[in-house]
Parts: C-alpha cells; structure tokens; sequence
C-alpha cells in the first residue's frame, strides 16, 4: 500500500509544479503570477474535508504547527512550509479519508456507479475526480492533472479488481496534494500596473475568511462565471455568506486567533493552590469568551468597543465555581450578568484572558499587560534582555508583598523600566482577580491598589481600564487591522492604515459593528490587491516577487 501512496504523491506534486492555472475570463496566455501559498490551519483542513465529502468523516493524524507572527497565526500560512514529516502524516490522513470515502458505508455519496465494481470505469473515475478535484483545489483540475489520476485509478483497479480501490488511490493523491494543503493564490493584470487575485483565489480568500471553509459550489460557479470580478458579482456572494449561519464560524476562528485562545493548550495552573483549574475549566473559559464576543458581534450587531466593558457573558457550572455564582440549572450554559459590584468589566476579566497570562501560582501584571497592549492596541512589547535579574519579582516571600511592590523595585533597573512602564500600568488594575480569574482584594495579607496612571489619565481597577481601552480609538483601529491582515495572511504590523481606510471609515460610521467591517473588507478591492510582478533578474527593476 505504501508503494501506491509514494506513487500517488510523486503524480500530485509533479502536477501541482507543472500545472498552469487559467484564471476564469482570462485565456490560457494571460499573464498570471503565484503571490502566495498558504498552509491550511488544522480547522480549515477538517472544516474543508467535512464540506467536500460530507459528515462523519474521521481524520487522523497531527498536523504540522504554526507559530504567531504579528499577534497572528494566521500570518504564519504564508511563510510556513511542510516538514518531511509532515508530508508523511498529511499522506496517511489522505489515505484514512479516501478509504472512508470509498468504503461501502458511504461511497453512495459519490456522484457516479462503476459499470461494474470489479473492474476499471474511465468514465465514472474522471466524472468522481473532476467533481472532487474542483472542491479541494478550489479551482477546477487541469487536463494532465485529471488524466493522470483516471490512469493511476484504472492502473490499481485493474491490478486489484475493484474500481473502488482504485479510485481510493486516486482520491487519495487529491487529499495529499499542494493544491489542497496550500492555497495558491494567483494574481492577474488589474488594470495600469495593480495585479488582483483571479475568481478563484478570490472565492478561497473570501471563503476562508467569512466560513473558515473551503468555498462552496454556488461561490465557486461565480469564479468561473468571472461574476466575483465584477462589484455587483462580488456584492451578491458577500452578502449570501454573511447572511448565513456559518458566518459564526468564520468568526469565531478569527476571534480564537486574535485573542490568542490557542493559549489554553500550553495553560498550567499549581493544582495545590488552584484545584478548581483543570481541563474543564480552561476549555469553559475559552468557550465564555467565543460565546460572549459572537453574541455581542453577531447576534446583537453590538458597538465592538462594547467587548472591553459589557458585564454580560455565559457561564456554565464549572465557571460559576471560579466566578462564585450561583449556577441556574437550566441548561448547560446559561447568559449571566455580573453586578456591578462584580468588578468585571468585558473579556478582559474573564478567566480566559486573566488565566493565560498568568504564572501557575500567581498573578503577573506584566504578561497581563503585554497581551492587552499587544491584542487590543497592536503595541507589542519588546522582548527583555536575556540577562535581566528577575530576582526580585520572584520572591514571593520576601519583604515585599504584592507584585506592584516587586515590580517598582525590579523597574528601577533603567535596562527595565521602558518596558515595565509600557505594559505594567493596565496589568496592574487587574490585580484584583488571582491567576485562575477569581475575585480578590489582598495578597499576602496586603490590600491590593488597584490604581494606575496611563499617559497621565488616572484609571482605578478593571472597570476604569476597560473604558479606557473602550474609548482608545486605537483598539478599534487595531482590531480592523487584524481582520485585514488575518484575511490576507500578513503580519499586521505591515499592514498600511492606506490599504484598509474605506473599510475602517464605515466600521466607524456604523457605530463600530463587526458586519459592517467584514462587509467593506470583503467588497473592497484591497483585500484582494496584489503587488505587481517584477521582470526578470538582471533586466532592471523591481525586485522578484516570491
């Protein structure tokens, strides 16, 4: 079987090299250049697989990692490639997926009956290929590319004796596959000396943006209609894939993105001082957080700036244990207010964000801080040195007893204090709450002050640096930023203000709600503009692109 496999991903990558993709309204000669590959997420790979061959389909198997660039993992698509061994693993995913496919229990999903099931059918291969093909390279297969798996699934059919084995190696080389694994995107004249992405890579970008799927058939008959070229064309799609329900999808993948909720899988909590805190826990904070911004985003079609001060949420049994509440038995997640003498004011006190930048057995103003500047603001903090004494901070024990007390010590070291005066202000209004998200007013015995000044304005606790971050015009600015590098695949600090000013102009004018963000995004021609290709070395000019 692995001589089959090697053969089938030999035949997908000599394809995917050598074939030429035709954007749709363009002839074969138009001039057309590859601007980006991006690796798919492991959530838009399973999301992807249960679109195109439909429910129950099992994937096993570890994906290769990302890393975050530019508050992002988004951005790390496009700069990251497979590993030897993740080839391997995408190859037996590939082989797991197209043995289900074909197997008995579900091959009746297939568009096409063999003449026979004990021989080759050319006929019903190409007819299931073609079909299969166009939804996982989100673009319709080439003559050489459908032609040389017809062959290699009438090759093990007839070796075997069974269409449908066959046509498991054939599916197979589809799954496996660059096309698939990565998003081609391919860009074409647009007009002076802009390039735009084609239909296709268009319906991908828009796709994965708005579903976090792959694009489905009726979006994929407008690229090839040429309709996603036109304003009109691209309007229509837009708003049938903000109209769906799969919108909350899309969404929530982005959210988990930019507020960093892949955190939780590396979260640790000292269980002899914290016995609350375990895996149920992490995963209900992580789901509070999604809950809460859908609801505001979505649902309510609220003010975005409404995330830094709202009080209400959702809890279920095992966060009204941290939060001290008592739990109403009538569901397993129930809407709850807090009251205002709570302290809680928006995502920033929920145990997610308050949990994962924290130490294990303690609070941490300064990773608290650096998260909020960095994921609301988008002012990353410089990195220390690597040899800053963080002696002080660590002695818990010492004559010093809150962290504020450690922290103005350990900032008098002028190597420190730049940063720490950066980051540690808001972090330190939200001393209020432990490292698993309870409420606290002492530490060690000290009663904690909750006071900050940040750039000269006097802030007391969560609920004065809430509505600080609310009324900052730089977190709706930096949220709009993220959305446009997260749908292109770029670092956000690269991201020009230029590149996105209608967009974030009618974001402003709505009151600041998401859908009309995500609508002057999507409709706009900047998300899906392209640098122009340079010409070759040495003949002058700009330099290549890559």
């Amino acid at each position: 079987m692995r001589k089959y496999l090697v053969l089938a991903l030999s035949l997908a990558l000599l394809a995917a090299g050598g074939a030429a993709i035709a954007a749709a309204g363009k002839s074969p000669a138009a001039k057309s250049e590859i601007v980006t590959l991006r690796r798919l997420t492991q959530e838009e790979y399973r999301n992807s697989i249960a679109d195109i061959f439909g429910a129950g389909i099992e994937i096993r198997g570890v994906f290769e990692p990302t890393i975050r660039v530019g508050g992002l993992l988004a951005a790390s698509t496009s700069v990251l490639s497979v590993t030897p061994a993740g080839f391997e693993s995408y190859t037996r995913m590939a082989d797991s997926i197209a043995v289900q496919v074909t197997g008995e229990k579900l091959r009746s999903r297939l568009p096409c009956t063999p003449k026979s099931p004990a021989a080759p059918d050319d006929a019903c291969a190409g007819k299931i290929l073609s079909h299969y093909g166009l939804m996982l390279f989100r673009r319709p297969l080439t003559d050489d590319e459908l032609k040389s798996r017809i062959a290699l699934t009438h090759t093990l059919a007839a070796r075997q004796k069974d269409f449908y084995a066959g046509l498991r190696y054939g599916l197979a080389s589809l799954i496996q596959a660059p096309d698939f694994l990565f998003r081609k995107e391919v860009a074409v004249p647009g007009g002076g000396d802009q390039y735009t992405l084609e239909p296709y890579s268009r319906a991908a970008r828009l796709s994965y943006l708005l579903w976090n799927t792959t694009p489905d058939a009726e979006l994929l008959t407008a690229a090839e209609t040429g309709a996603l070229n036109s304003d009109a064309g691209l309007k229509k799609e837009v708003g049938r894939l903000m109209a769906s329900p799969r919108l909350e999808v899309g969404m929530r993948a982005f959210f988990n993105d930019m507020l960093e909720l892949d955190n939780f899988d590396t979260v640790s909590k000292d269980s002899l001082l914290y016995p609350k805190w375990g895996v149920a826990i992490a995963n209900s904070a992580r789901e509070e957080t999604l809950r809460t911004v859908i609801d505001l985003a979505l649902t309510r079609d609220g003010d975005m700036r409404d995330l830094m001060t709202t009080r209400q949420t959702f809890i279920n049994r095992s966060l009204a244990a941290i939060y001290q509440v008592p739990f109403p038995f009538s569901g397993e997640w129930v809407k709850y207010e807090f009251g205002p003498q709570a302290g809680r004011s928006g995502i920033l006190t929920q145990a997610s964000m308050l949990a994962m930048f924290s130490h294990p057995g303690r609070s941490s103003p300064t990773k608290r801080g650096v998260a909020l500047m960095d994921i609301f603001l988008c002012e990353p903090t410089p990195n220390p040195p690597n040899n800053v004494d963080f002696s002080i901070i660590n002695n818990t024990s010492g004559p010093l007893k809150t962290v504020r007390q450690r922290l103005t010590a350990h900032a008098t070291n002028p190597v420190c204090a730049s940063c720490h005066n950066h980051s540690d202000p808001i972090g330190l209004t939200l001393e209020g709450f432990d490292t698993i998200g309870g409420h606290r007013t002492r530490e060690n015995g000290e009663l904690i002050d909750l006071t900050t000044k940040i750039r000269g304005q006097s802030i007391t606790g969560a609920e004065g640096v809430g509505r600080y971050l609310h009324d900052n015009p730089k977190f709706p600015a930096c949220l709009a930023r993220k959305m446009f590098a997260y749908a292109r695949g770029e670092n956000t600090e690269r991201v020009r203000p230029a590149a996105l000013k209608t967009a974030y102009a009618g974001f402003v004018d709505s009151g600041y709600h998401l859908r009309a963000l995500l609508k002057g995004l999507a409709e706009g021609p900047e998300l899906y503009s392209a640098p122009p290709p340079a010409p070759p070395s040495g003949s002058g000019g700009k330099v290549a692109m890559h």
